[in-house]
């Protein structure tokens, strides 16, 4: 009876050694990571832009992501523009692009791969700096009321 007590003491440490080995793989969570990056991140205007997003899950290049966007917009601005675009190499997708209007602005990489969605944000700027957003995103109260009232002049 003891020898048998024993030898299932053993085998039930010996298969909780192994749950615990497969636990321990299955912790190891990949995610969507985006990095992000803007040539240059001061430009002149007309000078032509490039943005660029490498695509990793884990350590593999991501080269069939579902949709990669850029949403790329100038601070202060309800006109976002979407840009969807295509694999280049290696996991990087980009798009190049130029700006007829000083100003800072502001790019998300919409990225959606793996059943994940990723959309890091970037600021650059175009010749002279605009006032930046805030935090969340809106205008400052200052420009509200400016915009309002520079639109209720225009409208008489």
């Amino acid at each position: 009876m003891k020898k048998l007590v024993v030898g299932m003491l053993i085998i039930l440490s010996l298969l909780a050694g192994c749950g615990s080995k497969q636990d321990t793989t299955n912790d190891e969570i990949d995610f969507l990571e985006v990095d992000l990056t803007i040539n240059p991140e001061k430009a002149k205007l007309g000078e032509e832009v490039t943005f660029s997003a490498k695509v990793t899950y884990g350590d593999e290049a991501v080269e069939d992501a579902d949709e990669v966007k850029f949403e790329v917009w100038r601070s202060q601005s309800e006109n976002h523009e979407e840009i969807l675009v295509k694999h280049k190499e290696n996991g990087v997708y980009e798009l190049k692009k130029s700006f007829s209007e000083e100003g800072t602005y502001y790019v998300y990489a919409h990225v959606t791969a793996r059943g994940m969605h990723n959309m890091p944000k970037k600021e650059f700027v175009i010749g002279q700096p605009s006032e930046p957003e805030t935090e969340d995103g809106s205008h400052s109260m200052k420009e509200q009321h400016s915009d309002k009232a520079s639109s209720d002049a225009h409208n008489h």
